[in-house]
């Protein structure tokens, strides 16, 4: 079955970087436009960013660019998000999710806190 298993969150400084991790199973991970998105509290869902199946087009929120990079290694079916110059307001957890035959797939999240 479907599998999205985000690690690499935690507590940073303003200004900080952290790399967030999502390891993928249950699919054909190479052939799948993948996405971040997030949820501060109180606050609905947000895209992040998402990145083609080959990598090679990435697309990103205003709110994110220039300071997060989305990547892939298909060899290892895992997905990526390098965020750099974090801000308080990127605090939320973190998800990452796949389209797949018409239903979303998600995995459990991972925090991110942002605060000095």
């Amino acid at each position: 079955q479907v599998q999205l298993v985000e690690s690499g969150g935690g507590l940073v400084q303003p200004g900080g970087s952290l790399r967030l991790s999502c390891a993928a199973s249950g699919f054909t991970f190479g052939s799948c436009s993948m996405a971040w998105v997030r949820q501060a509290p109180g606050k609905g869902l947000e895209w992040v960013s998402d990145i083609d199946g080959g990598g090679g087009r990435e697309y990103y929120a205003d709110s994110v660019k220039g300071r997060f990079t989305i990547s892939r290694d298909n060899a290892k079916n895992t997905l990526y998000l390098q965020m750099n110059s974090l801000r308080p307001e990127d605090t939320a957890v973190y998800y990452c999710n796949v389209n797949l035959h018409g239903f979303g797939f998600w995995g459990q999240g991972t925090q991110v806190t942002v605060s000095s």
